[in-house]
């Protein structure tokens, strides 16, 4: 007994694969995603908003003010909440090893930022082990050729550290625009330099490096003290 012949129908090959409304779903799907994602660089990267200005609470402002005071500087804060110089009041004239140490955390960095109107919303301050980082949005002139009146994206890193040698170490880790990091050529070479040593026995940064007995920058704090 020999078995049936398969009809030409049965023996079509069965279709696999996309139909055209899921091809049509996987495409809108994807082109949703990638109109995301534009729009997040576009929001994040190149058009980025301000940053939140940094608030102290009343005993964060009093703490911070003392340490000021210790610097010679004085604060008042006017009706607006930004600072302003305060008048000076007669005291005697005193010195004590704690008047040479100061350490600012970073949300007091931030907040003295904040308190002054060309920086607030432009600045904030990343502080890690010895590791300084500032993030800026610089306005771009209204008469620029390209992406007038626009904020330009800058982030810098700053290694702060004592040496081997109980010497300040002060060097630009790097400064990238918009997320690219900036070529050391164009930064003049002082990428991973140290600017103290650089600087020989004359300049700021060697009157710097004198007058600093000890420097720290630590997990959200700076710590600073002077020689005598």
């Amino acid at each position: 007994m020999t078995d049936p012949v398969p009809s030409a129908a049965s023996r079509q090959p069965q279709k696999s694969g996309f139909s055209g409304v899921q091809l049509a779903l996987v495409v809108l799907v994807a082109i949703v995603i990638t109109a995301i994602a534009v729009f997040l660089v576009i929001r994040v990267y190149i058009f980025p908003a301000g940053f939140e200005p940094v608030t102290l609470s009343v005993k964060e402002e009093q703490r911070l003010d003392q340490k000021l005071r210790r610097l010679g500087w004085k604060r008042e804060r006017s009706r607006a909440g930004t600072s302003e110089p305060g008048r000076l009041e007669p005291e005697p004239y005193s010195e004590s090893d704690a008047d040479r140490e100061v350490v600012l955390s970073e949300k007091e960095l931030n907040a003295l930022i904040s308190g002054n109107p060309d920086l607030v919303r432009r600045v904030v301050v990343d502080l890690s082990d010895n590791l300084a980082s500032a993030k800026l949005l610089i306005p771009i002139p209204e008469d620029f050729p390209v992406m007038a009146g626009r904020n330009l994206r800058v982030h810098a890193g700053l290694e702060l550290r004592l040496t081997n040698e109980h010497r300040p170490l002060v060097m630009i880790r790097g400064v990238s625009i918009m997320g690219v990091p900036i070529p050391n050529a164009w930064l003049g070479n002082l990428k991973n330099v140290d600017l103290v040593a650089e600087s020989g026995d004359t300049g700021f940064w060697k009157a710097f490096a004198d007058g600093v007995e000890d420097l720290q920058v630590r997990d959200g704090e700076l710590y600073i003290r002077l020689r005598e």
